[in-house]
């Protein structure tokens, strides 16, 4: 009994401790270049983005804020603050991460931070100071940057070039943010350019998180990376540096593929997370933000949403009942299968029972998927949104 109020104990502390921020655009029409499929439920406006996010809180416990993005969200940037304020105090969410749009202008053709024109390069500036100060107005931590600057063809760009105009784009933008706010550097290989990406990978974005300057960090998209990367070695590196800044989850079975986290390799991010809880119980100082990106593009929005966060608290809850003290004397005696085996042990260990008591202690429905499905929440807003979502385009 008592090993069953301990075990009960450490996994409630574990879930009280894991906040998952959920994107905007997860609740709109979104698609790929080929096209997309609409869907009547889609949120059209950044009011039914809201209320989206409020009921995902609700089911959850887990989604106090939403990342929001410039452009799509606010569309006439500062003059759109006091419009979010009022909608986060009627639906109880926060703004979270404020993510800075460099890729939908027509003249961001050849680059927007890295274009070889000076005068794109500071139309891009300036998108990022106001981003910053959105950020600022809305109490926004992060401003969360994927730079989709590159080339197609070798031999048409000077990449040394970019990269100054880069890291002097970065240092500016640095020296506005507030104290305590934060620049993340996020990484990509390749999509939508195709022969180089100005930061195409974490060493790239590592160096330029550390010229920017000290309250740069970088931040990691599980689905930006090569096959067969392994994404918790890297992971390791940044923490160990102290540059991890936050994460973008989502899954992929071949590229960016944008799937809900956990559909392909769950393994995978149980593997991250241990090494995040890992370095705090040897008393790692870390501040992680955990994001998902996701585009839901033919799964129902809301149930996507629900079963990616419930599928994160699943795979935190399991990697946080790992025996670190057992785990580090097999690793130190190389017991190759003894330390195999506490990570085996503990990812194949069914948590849904002891996140179920976990949700009735906080009164949250025992099983949030199921509730979604059959509340009737998904049935009012499509009869509510039929007809608009069609009308207004992708990542609106």
């Amino acid at each position: 009994m008592c090993a069953e109020k301990n075990l009960q104990r450490q996994a409630f502390d574990a879930l009280d401790a894991f906040r998952i921020e959920i994107p905007s655009w997860g609740f709109a029409n979104t698609g790929t270049r080929f096209g997309k499929f609409v869907q009547a439920a889609a949120a059209s406006s950044i009011e039914e983005k809201f209320s989206d996010a409020s009921e995902i809180q609700r089911l959850t416990g887990a989604t106090p804020t939403m990342a929001l993005h410039v452009l799509w969200d606010l569309p006439h940037a500062l003059d759109d603050v006091e419009k979010v304020q009022a909608l986060e105090t009627e639906y109880g969410i926060r703004a979270g991460s404020i993510n800075p749009n460099l890729f939908q202008n027509q003249e961001y053709k050849f680059g927007s931070l890295c274009n070889p024109s000076a005068e794109v390069r500071a139309a891009a500036l300036e998108h990022m100071m106001v981003s910053v100060q959105i950020a600022g107005a809305l109490g926004s931590r992060d401003v969360s940057l994927w730079l989709p600057d590159g080339s197609n063809y070798p031999g048409t760009q000077n990449m040394r070039k970019r990269i100054g105009w880069l890291e002097e784009a970065l240092q500016q933008t640095h020296a506005a943010l507030a104290p305590g706010q934060r620049l993340l550097v996020e990484y990509k290989p390749f999509e939508p350019a195709f022969y180089h990406t100005d930061i195409a990978d974490w060493g790239m974005a590592l160096h330029l998180a550390q010229v920017a300057g000290p309250q740069a960090r970088v931040l990691v998209d599980t689905g930006h990376h090569y096959q067969g990367q392994n994404i918790e070695q890297l992971v390791a590196w940044l923490i160990h540096t102290g540059m991890l800044g936050g994460f973008h989850f989502n899954d992929r079975r071949y590229a960016d593929d944008d799937l809900t986290l956990g559909s392909i390799d769950p393994y995978q991010i149980f593997r991250i997370f241990h090494e995040i809880l890992l370095a705090e119980t040897e008393g790692k100082a870390l501040d992680v933000a955990f994001m998902i990106d996701q585009s839901h593009n033919l799964k129902g929005k809301m149930e996507a949403m629900v079963q990616t966060v419930c599928t994160a608290q699943e795979l935190w809850l399991k990697a946080a009942l790992v025996d670190h003290e057992l785990l580090a004397i097999r690793q130190e005696s190389c017991d190759l299968v003894g330390a195999e085996e506490e990570f085996r042990v503990a990812f194949w260990r069914d948590v849904r029972p002891l996140i179920a008591e976990w949700r009735l202690s906080k009164s949250l429905p025992e099983n949030p998927l199921e509730e979604i499905r059959t509340n009737g929440y998904v049935e009012r807003i499509t009869k509510e949104r039929a007809g608009r979502a069609s009308a207004v385009s992708s990542y609106a």
